[in-house]
């Protein structure tokens, strides 16, 4: 997490600055859209949706380009992209998904942002590697703020499940991107990610289907604002967002590029005050303002390990 430094010196400060802007912008509102979309949408079945057709359409994109030829995709790739889709996308947006009805959006983004922490804490207990004195800081800076996110719900607490849901899909994140440093993927960030969402996506319905979501939908039901805002994860949140970010990787500095995991919780906090009405209390302001602090202590504390730079986009699908 965050993505390696990048090659291109010569790259146009005003596109940088765009792209960033647009995973700024877009990354921080996909915590919204999904608020939106479980409305009236089924948490499970409509993020299969979202992945089954973006995976497909980059899956299409990337073969009509050539990228698929030159390079083994086997039993192997596949069995890699589905676990690492499974972790990320069923574990991770899928728990996020069910948890939209239950806490407000700015609250899951701050604790998906956890994702830093979790992957510090789990490079040092199964790999073993050391952290630096910033990183250990951050780990306790962040649980602080979870606490302090927490807290009894008649003082303003958020709900338990919900939180415990958005923390899990942190973790799941985290796992599924340390898997994926050494599993067998395509060298093809692009490929290896339609593989992943195409799996991630299949596991999201047969967990739907297996919740009882499809037998439970009723299409009449379902609002505009809902089906507008899948519409907007499948395009924005899933392709063009990603496409931005992965350009980023090879034209704009690691500590630039980094930005957006401090950047996005915060864009997510203030569009659900603004659209949805979500309350901006001081609890959430002081737990907000400690968690970001954390991840940016972590993320500049941890140094990127191999093939971080095909595997960081992918926790945002």
């Amino acid at each position: 997490m965050p993505p390696p430094p990048a090659g291109s010196v010569a790259t146009s400060p005003t596109r940088i600055w765009v792209a960033l802007g647009v995973v700024y912008l877009v990354w921080g509102s996909t915590y919204l859209a999904i608020r939106i979309v479980v409305d009236t949408l089924p948490p499970f079945s409509s993020a299969a949706v979202r992945f089954l057709v973006a995976g497909g359409l980059l899956a299409a994109v990337t073969a009509a380009g050539g990228q698929w030829r030159d390079q083994p995709i086997g039993l192997p790739q596949w069995r890699a992209a589905t676990i690492v889709g499974g972790a990320l996308l069923l574990g991770g947006n899928g728990a996020v998904m069910w948890a939209a009805r239950r806490v407000p959006s700015g609250v899951a983004a701050l604790l998906v942002a956890m994702l830093p922490l979790w992957v510090a804490l789990l490079d040092r207990l199964v790999f073993g590697r050391r952290l630096a004195r910033r990183a250990v800081l951050g780990l306790g800076l962040g649980f602080a703020g979870v606490a302090l996110l927490l807290g009894r719900r008649e003082g303003g607490g958020v709900d338990p499940l919900g939180a415990v849901a958005c923390l899990g899909a942190s973790a799941s994140w985290a796992a599924g991107s340390l898997y994926a440093r050494t599993a067998p993927l395509p060298r093809r960030p692009l490929v290896a990610t339609s593989m992943e969402m195409l799996a991630g996506g299949t596991l999201l319905g047969l967990v739907g289907a297996t919740a009882g979501e499809l037998g439970a939908l009723r299409p009449d039901g379902f609002s505009t604002a809902s089906m507008l805002a899948l519409g907007y994860l499948i395009v924005f949140g899933s392709l063009v967002a990603f496409s931005s970010f992965v350009w980023l990787l090879h034209n704009a500095p690691l500590p630039l590029v980094a930005t957006y995991a401090y950047v996005n919780p915060v864009v997510a906090v203030l569009l659900g005050w603004a659209i949805l009405g979500e309350p901006l209390t001081l609890r959430l302001l002081a737990a907000g303002a400690v968690v970001v602090t954390a991840v940016v202590l972590i993320a500049s504390a941890v140094p990127p390990a191999p093939h971080d730079d095909d595997t960081a986009g992918r926790t945002r699908g």
